[in-house]
């Protein structure tokens, strides 16, 4: 039974993500998160206000049901089944943000030098998640979908738009973390 408490390897991982992607292709329907969002405000009532969120929401509600796993099993993955919360990552990329000045480095999933409540009283950590926050959502709809969706969806319906906006998520991605994050920092 402690194999529960283990990450599960690519060979189990990988044919789980197969098998619902197998069968979303057979419904018609596209896996991706930030769907969610548009559909959310669209039951919000944003539609009288933007012709974006003008659509029938309700044929979108299952994948509500995804945002809701998520929550669930990101809960029960974190609390229940994982013996050490401590995050393992190489010892190099630890000391290399412990020199940016994350000391938290390799002790928690989330920097708390960002997400702790008494970061947010300071301007850079604010503007950081404001800006960045800007930039993903505009990202997002620019891209016609989020990384998971075009990545896991799109990549595995063939479609060129996905592959085109993964390499453009990679490429960003390197860019943020190997010139513009020691800048930050």
């Amino acid at each position: 039974m402690s194999w529960i408490f283990e990450p599960w390897p690519w060979y189990i991982a990988g044919p789980m993500i197969a098998l619902v992607m197998f069968l979303l292709l057979m419904t018609n329907k596209n896996f991706g998160m930030s769907s969610n969002l548009r559909t959310m405000c669209a039951i919000c009532g944003a539609g009288s206000k933007s012709d974006l969120f003008r659509f029938d929401w309700k044929l979108q509600k299952w994948n509500l049901l995804v945002v809701l796993g998520a929550i669930i099993g990101g809960y029960i993955g974190s609390h229940i089944l994982s013996k050490d919360a401590v995050v393992q990552i190489n010892p190099k990329t630890v000391f290399e943000l412990k020199n940016l000045g994350f000391e938290s480095a390799g002790n928690a999933y989330l920097p708390s030098e960002l997400f702790e409540i008494n970061a947010l009283i300071e301007f850079k950590t604010l503007s950081i998640l404001a800006i960045g926050g800007l930039l993903i959502g505009f990202g997002t709809r620019y891209a016609g979908g989020c990384t998971s969706g075009h990545a896991i969806s799109g990549l595995s319906d063939l479609q060129l738009p996905s592959l085109i906006a993964v390499i453009g998520f990679f490429i960003g991605g390197l860019t943020m973390i190997h010139l513009l994050f020691p800048l930050i920092f």
